[in-house]
């Protein structure tokens, strides 16, 4: 079996303790790029841009809180071995799921505290944060974690038609250095893409607040309970990992969510205006 070879060096530059690692640095880009869009994304649908950048200092540390959070408990052996590494966020190690309930649920609490409409900020943070996942897993490639499973495919026995990766370098977080794995963070990193490509050309034909969000949610959970299939997490509940429980979870809030929100709209829209109803009388 053999694969494509990375001898990658996650490390860009170390001056004493202080490293600063490709992971890092596309985590920093990814929070700089999704709440850019996001202020962008608010102000167009009315929302001052200093509400939803305020906002935003809310969410973000705490979606950082819980994707750790969420990461720790899904690997938990690893980190109860060496507890210090629990708090080694640099060297990698994020559940996303983790971060988008821990954000969401911030944000939506300082929405209601500040009298903001929430799912106008909801559907303004779908292509921000979608953007945030692809630019985010570009630091994850270079890390070398979220390893997949060893790639058995029959196209991975030629090597100029391979998925698979091998690392080779030892700064990289993987289980196996020479062992062709798949990447499952270039597949979630191209779906992402993807799907920030969907919700983009979306967020103008969709005029119902809150459905913008669920559609991703939704479509995201879709992706990522097969991609994680492929990833090497251990099982979390009834031979599932804990990403895919979260996905079929989300999945089947998101659907029906979609539906009450259009047919709300719809038996709104369609509702006789009581001023008619009057001169009717």
């Amino acid at each position: 079996m053999t694969g494509i070879v990375l001898p990658l060096d996650p490390i860009i530059v170390q001056i004493g303790p202080v490293i600063l690692r490709w992971y890092g640095l596309m985590i920093g880009l990814a929070v700089v790029a999704g709440v850019y869009v996001g202020a962008r994304e608010a102000q167009r649908r009315g929302i001052p841009m200093d509400d939803a950048i305020n906002m935003c200092t809310w969410a973000v540390p705490v979606g950082f809180v819980f994707a750790r959070l969420f990461h720790v408990i899904d690997s938990l052996p690893y980190y109860m071995k060496d507890p210090i590494k629990i708090v080694m966020i640099n060297e990698g190690g994020m559940a996303i799921y983790g971060g988008l309930i821990g954000g969401v649920g911030a944000g939506v609490v300082y929405a209601a505290l500040h009298n903001l409409p929430v799912g106008k900020l909801a559907d303004a943070s779908a292509p921000a944060v979608v953007l945030g996942q692809a630019i985010g897993r570009i630091g994850c490639f270079f890390n070398g974690d979220h390893q997949g499973i060893v790639a058995t495919l029959p196209w991975d026995n030629r090597s100029y038609f391979s998925f698979a990766t091998q690392y080779t370098n030892a700064n990289t977080l993987v289980p196996d250095f020479g062992v062709p794995r798949h990447p499952t963070q270039v597949y979630e990193g191209l779906f992402d893409l993807v799907l920030f490509g969907i919700v983009w050309a979306l967020r103008k034909r969709i005029h119902v607040d809150g459905v913008l969000f669920w559609v991703y949610a939704s479509l995201y959970s879709l992706g990522r309970f097969w991609i994680s299939f492929l990833r090497l997490d251990s099982e979390f509940l009834f031979g599932l990992k804990e990403a895919q429980v979260v996905s079929l979870v989300t999945f089947m809030i998101g659907v029906p969510v979609i539906l009450y929100l259009v047919g709300r709209y719809q038996r709104t829209a369609t509702a006789p205006s009581p001023h008619i109803e009057a001169a009717a009388q």
